[in-house]
Formats: C-alpha cells, sequence, structure tokens
C-alpha cells in the first residue's frame, strides 16, 4: 500500500511533467520573420551589448559633484 508522501510526489510529478509537455513550444515549423517590421527590430546581440557597433558615442552621465568650482 501506498503511503500518503509517495502519493503527493507521484502526483506532484504527473502533473509539473504534464504541464512541462502541455507548454513546449509553439506548433508548426519554426520561422524566422522577414517583412519590413522585422528589418528594424534588433537583434540578439544587439539586445545584450546596446551600446557595442553603434556610431554615436556614449553620452557619460552628468554629475554636479564632479563639477570644477
Amino acid at each position: 500500500m501506498l503511503k500518503a508522501s509517495q502519493i503527493l510526489v507521484r502526483t506532484l510529478v504527473l502533473a509539473a511533467s504534464a504541464a512541462a509537455l502541455a507548454g513546449c513550444g509553439q506548433r508548426g515549423p519554426l520561422h524566422l520573420p522577414s517583412g519590413p517590421a522585422a528589418a528594424q527590430r534588433a537583434t540578439l546581440p544587439q539586445t545584450l551589448t546596446p551600446n557595442v557597433g553603434t556610431s554615436a558615442p556614449a553620452e557619460a552621465p552628468s554629475n554636479a559633484a564632479s563639477a570644477p568650482r
């Protein structure tokens, strides 16, 4: 006979497995968007390092405490 803790663990494992299988991604083939709206989106490297590869220098934050007197 199963103990209450074994029943609880098996139920939680079954529920977690069902949730993982149900939410594992979109249906159908994966595709990359190629429309004009997609051309303006940032790529993954651009989102991780936004200031790398841009021609405009990043502005330094103005700090009143470091201004000369």
